[in-house]
């Protein structure tokens, strides 16, 4: 059932239905200025649907809107089968994906945390229980026993996550003590990500035209690039209106993408919807503090366009996108260049002075690597030599108080 008169929005939930394995035997378009409390649609169109329903002997009605519980629990009473809206769609699909620890940990976190809504009073089976034998009083409800048991679980879901994340953070330290920068991509889902990294990577990473084709995230070196070697990760593809439950699930995932030194933006460019895609990519980006990251753009699929493969430039000569096909491999030294311009000229070599106080400054800086030369003067206060990149700035002037202020004005001025 399709509430709104969207086609772009139509012709992707056609994509979500697909991709979840289902076949489509009907649809009822429903414009609607405003949603129906008991069933978001008016009632004329609820029997459309139930007739419907009744004529192909269908067992699933899917609604792309994000129902109300209650209006979720009328509508399956009505139509006596079951009913997903929107976001219990993609939170299906997702759980079909996922493969690691992690992934399956975040997508069972965020079913939980939508089916917590989900917990509507109305059936017979919430009426209240007695208690058993010793027990005082009339007991919980089985409302209130399953908010007890979904609550303990979400509980448990998060604390293991949250050592996975601790896993995760070391390996990022890891990864940034060492000299190779990391290039993350990422993109609008079906947008080709999979397929670029497995050509830039010698990957195997899950290729299929659909959406969310692959969840977790692949980290690969590659070396022969004129800025040396180089770290790749893939992240789970984007889509708009994507589920809160699965943004705040997937922050850990997405937030691989902060470490990097360069982000690449991979661009279906024969979408016809690419802009508006573009500016969901963009969107998240920004919600998870990586909208400020150096980034380049990719326009991949450019072998079922009449664009030709190769690079472009901005009036300074700076690289402004990359046009290539991950699927043929048109481009893919180009954007090789691309890359280790990139990396290249987010370097920092310069001296700097720290007075003898901003000793955890310069400790840092040794930690970090990034001291070529050390100088002492008469007043116990350092010169550095440093060269170092952005990804080291951005961690240095996110150190507390006075430290992380002198190093932005020492490295950014």
């Amino acid at each position: 059932m399709e509430v709104g008169d969207d086609a772009d929005s139509r012709e992707e939930f056609r994509l979500l239905a697909e991709s979840a394995g289902l076949e489509i035997v009907a649809e009822v378009k429903a414009p609607r200025d405003r949603p129906d409390p008991r069933y978001l649609v008016g009632s004329g169109k609820v029997e459309e649907v139930a007739e419907q329903i009744a004529e192909h002997q269908v067992g699933l009605v899917l609604v792309n809107a994000r129902l109300s519980p209650v209006q979720e629990r009328n509508l399956a009473r009505r139509f006596k089968c079951n009913v997903l809206d929107r976001t219990t769609l993609i939170l299906d699909i997702f759980a079909q994906r996922a493969r690691s620890h992690e992934g399956k940990l975040q997508v069972e976190l965020a079913q939980l945390k939508h089916l917590s809504t989900r917990l509507v009073r109305g059936w017979t089976h919430l009426e209240r229980q007695r208690g058993g034998i010793g027990l005082r009083g009339p007991g919980e409800t089985q409302l209130e026993t399953d908010r007890r048991l979904l609550g303990n679980r979400i509980r448990q879901l998060t604390a293991r996550l949250a050592k996975v994340e601790q896993r995760r953070a070391q390996g990022r330290r890891a990864r940034e003590r060492g000299e190779a920068p990391l290039v993350a991509l990422v993109g609008y889902t079906n947008a080709g990500k999979s397929t670029l990294f497995n050509r830039m990577t010698s990957a195997e990473v899950l290729e299929k035209d659909q959406l969310f084709a692959t969840l977790d995230p692949t980290v690969r070196r590659i070396q022969g690039l004129d800025g040396g070697t180089v770290l790749v990760s893939d992240t789970v593809g984007f889509i708009r209106d994507l589920p809160h439950e699965l943004i705040a699930a997937f922050r850990a995932t997405l937030e691989e993408t902060l470490s990097a030194t360069l982000v690449i933006h991979v661009i279906d460019c024969v979408d016809p919807d690419r802009l508006r895609h573009q500016g969901v990519v963009e969107e998240v980006l920004n919600d998870i503090g990586a909208g400020d990251l150096e980034h380049l753009k990719v326009f991949n699929k450019v072998d079922l366009s009449e664009h030709a493969a190769g690079l472009e430039r901005d009036a300074s000569g700076k690289v402004s996108a990359v046009w290539v096909s991950a699927r043929t491999g048109a481009g893919m030294d180009a954007l090789a260049e691309a890359i280790g311009e990139r990396i290249g000229e987010g370097r920092i070599h310069r001296w700097i002075h720290l007075p003898a106080k901003r000793q955890r400054l310069r400790a840092r800086l040794f930690e970090l690597g990034v001291v070529r030369t050390e100088r002492v003067d008469d007043r116990g206060g350092s010169e550095l030599e440093v060269d170092l990149d952005r990804r080291d700035v951005r961690q240095l002037t996110r150190l507390d108080g006075p430290d992380g202020k002198l190093a932005e004005q020492l490295l950014l001025n």
